[in-house]
């Protein structure tokens, strides 16, 4: 796991020069034998704990970023850590895009020294959109508690769902997408507060894609110009915004009958290669059941350690594949998917 660790972090745009340890007493020598910029713990380790590091570390080296790296969902655990004064709590991630997130995030910590652009405290040159997928994707919980000058807001996580927010003058849906009009500040990681009462429903992608639209509705109104072609783009997906509000939908594509016709999607890059995988899927798994004498084929759906998924067809509109993250139960999975699959239709 070092091993991997250490390839994943030379891989970055700065090639930073890393250095591993098995052991927090170890750890602790290579930090008092030449500076450095940034530390990455885990918590479970044999003898010297990670929380144990933790303190010894940020007495002797006040000024050293720290970044906890952990398998341990325990919100105890997470809330002294960040009592420590650690920049992120992550969990380790479990698929490629969370992978890239990490390294996106590891990046940016180590580039802070170097520029000084606008962005958030603990990830410079990112936005609070960063921050706030970040959040979700390590199915965290949390209280984000941001303030640009005067501005104050609070964000509730709960489990990597968006539950609540606040400004001076507005909660809920209002409050959140007012803070995440806003370009730089500072936000700090408050502990979770689960009795929080929910006033938000949606899932946080489609949250944040409304929230995108919205501030991209207001510039153009104050430019006087059209929407840029990103923009254009973004309305597109605007189509499928109301499927991704449902708990734990990660993407979301839907197939025309007509091969010819392109698919539409949500939170994919590779949506002509998965389309093509769905109708081969499909049209196999229909042969089968014709063979087996089983019926007509409602549904199918997938289950693994990295993503959940599920496929649906309408005679009319085409196929329907969703995907779902990995923590979602699978008796979930399928009740999500007959929610959105009748929003669809409809």
């Amino acid at each position: 796991m070092l091993d991997l660790y250490q390839e994943l972090l030379k891989q970055l745009p700065s090639k930073p020069e890393v250095h591993v340890s098995n052991s927090g007493a170890r750890a602790i020598a290579l930090l008092d034998s030449e500076p450095f910029t940034l530390l990455i713990t885990d918590l479970r380790m044999p003898k010297m704990d990670g929380l144990q590091v933790l303190a010894i570390v940020r007495r002797k080296f006040p000024h050293l970023r720290i970044i906890v790296l952990t398998g341990v969902l325990d919100e105890e655990y997470r809330s002294r850590a960040y009592a420590q004064g650690v920049e992120m709590f992550w969990q380790k991630p479990g698929s490629s895009e969370e992978i890239k997130l990490f390294q996106d995030c590891i990046e940016s910590l180590l580039g802070r020294e170097t520029r000084n652009e606008g962005g958030f405290r603990g990830m410079q040159s990112k936005s609070l959109v960063d921050l706030i997928q970040l959040e979700c994707l390590s199915h965290s919980s949390s209280v984000l508690h941001v303030t640009q000058g005067a501005l104050h807001g609070k964000i509730w996580v709960q489990n990597g769902e968006i539950t609540d927010a606040t400004t001076t003058n507005f909660t809920g849906e209002e409050a959140f997408k007012t803070i995440l009009s806003w370009k730089s500040g500072n936000f700090e990681i408050l502990p979770a507060d689960p009795e929080r009462p929910r006033t938000i429903t949606d899932s946080y992608q489609g949250l944040l894609l409304d929230s995108a639209q919205a501030l991209d509705e207001w510039r153009g109104q104050q430019a006087g110009t059209e929407k840029s072609e990103a923009g254009s783009a973004a309305a597109s997906s605007s189509l499928l915004s109301p499927l991704t509000r449902f708990e734990g939908v990660e993407f979301v594509l839907t197939v025309p009958n007509d091969e010819q016709a392109p698919c539409d999607s949500w939170g994919l890059e590779n949506a002509a290669q998965l389309g093509l995988w769905a109708r081969t899927t499909r049209l196999r798994l229909v042969e089968l059941g014709e063979k087996l004498g089983a019926g007509a084929l409602t549904q199918i759906t997938g289950f693994s350690l990295q993503r959940h998924w599920a496929l649906a067809h309408d005679d009319e509109k085409g196929l329907l594949c969703v995907g779902f993250r990995r923590t979602l139960p699978t008796d979930k999975v399928d009740q999500t998917m007959k929610h959105v699959f009748t929003k669809w239709v409809s």
